[in-house]
Order: C-alpha cells, then structure tokens, then sequence
C-alpha cells in the first residue's frame, strides 16, 4: 500500500496520536467528562483525517472534482500568471466534516507547482481566493490541454500538503493532497469545457464528473 492510500492520512497520526494518550490518562484518573471531550476530539480528528477509496469513472474526457464539498460558483475568468488566457473555473467549498483527501482531476504530467504565503480569511468567502495561502498544481494532458488545480487554506485550516512533484504523471482520481480543517479548492479548465455540475452542487473528490473536456 502506497503512504497515501493508508485508510487514515499518515499526517493525521501526529494529532490523533496525542489526543488517544491524553483522553487514555484523564479515563484512567476516572476523569469522565474529560473522557468524553476527549472522545469525541478524537473522534473528530480521526474522522477528519480518514481517506476512503472511490469509483474512479472511466471517462478520459472527463475532469473529476478534486475535493469533496459543495460548488459555490461558476465562471469564465481572464488568467495571466501560471496559466494565461480566458479558463472557466470552479470554486469547491469543503468544511471541517467533508474528507479533505484532494485528488487529481484530469490524467496528466504535473507541469509546475506553485506555493504562496498568505492570509486565512474563511474560504467560503470569494476573497480566500485571492489572498489566502494557496497551493497551485498545473497540469498538462496527453493532447496539450492545461488544466489548474489550486489548494487555498481556509480560517481553520493552516497547512497545505502536496504530495506530487513536477515532472509527475499522475491519473485522474490519483490522490495528490490534503488541507488540514476547513477549507477551498478552484479548478481552472479550457474555455470550452462543458460544465457538468452548478452552484450548490454536492460533490466527491475523485468520483463527481465537473467537466467535460472537448
């Protein structure tokens, strides 16, 4: 099994572990609202940190949401940084109960990635976008499409974690990432994909179609 396959993120051990030890000392000084706090964090924790296994679809024009969560917009958007000219893009919402396992929405050759420092403003909010922490792998396809995947921190959420590098081929619903407590991904696609989904849309990472590559 591949360290990112483990059923429970192995970057969630450095939480969950601790939380098992104090809640196993406070039951054992028969502490037993302590106890149940305890519990329940880590329950929390463990839930948060799980990393289940999804249906990849077989569709190679198909783009996958990279997370699970909820589409909170849909647009066509002018780019000039790491990606230039007119994209449409999707916005995913993912809170603290979604996984927050990311995987990669479309097969490809990891182009560049790119991380930026920034602020932690709630990632519901369209400004998370801009000024938030954010971590931005591009792809290249097979047949020369771009596709841009960023992961942005939430208010909760304070450390970003990419497990590809450049120069990495990768397939579409491979796990890639995660983003600890609460927060955003955008996927930026040729113009003229069709989108699959609409605001307020459910989606699973790895599994819910978002686009239809031409």
């Amino acid at each position: 099994m591949k360290r990112t396959e483990s059923p429970i993120v192995v970057e969630g051990f450095m939480f969950i572990l601790p939380l098992c030890l104090v809640t196993a000392v406070v039951a054992w000084m028969k502490y037993v609202g302590l106890t149940i706090i305890g519990l329940a964090v880590t329950g929390f924790v463990i839930n948060f940190f799980r990393n289940p296994e999804r249906k990849i679809p077989d569709d190679s024009s198909a783009v996958l949401s990279p997370a699970d969560g909820r589409v909170l917009q849909i647009e066509e958007i002018d780019m000039n940084d790491i990606l230039t000219g007119t994209c449409k893009k999707v916005s995913i919402f993912m809170n603290v109960f979604n996984v927050h396992v990311n995987r990669i929405p479309c097969s490809g050759t990891v182009k560049h990635i790119v991380y930026e420092k920034g602020k932690f403003f709630n990632a519901s909010l369209d400004k998370a976008s801009e000024l938030n922490e954010r971590n931005s792998v591009l792809l290249a396809t097979d047949d020369g499409k771009e596709i841009l995947t960023i992961q942005i921190a939430g208010v909760i959420a304070r450390r970003i974690v990419c497990w590809v590098k450049k120069g990495t081929n990768i397939t579409r619903g491979e796990r890639f990432g995660l983003i600890r407590f609460g927060s955003r991904l955008e996927v930026f696609m040729p113009v003229d994909t069709e989108i699959l989904v609409k605001a307020g849309d459910k989606v699973r990472a790895g599994e819910t179609k978002i686009g239809c590559l031409k």
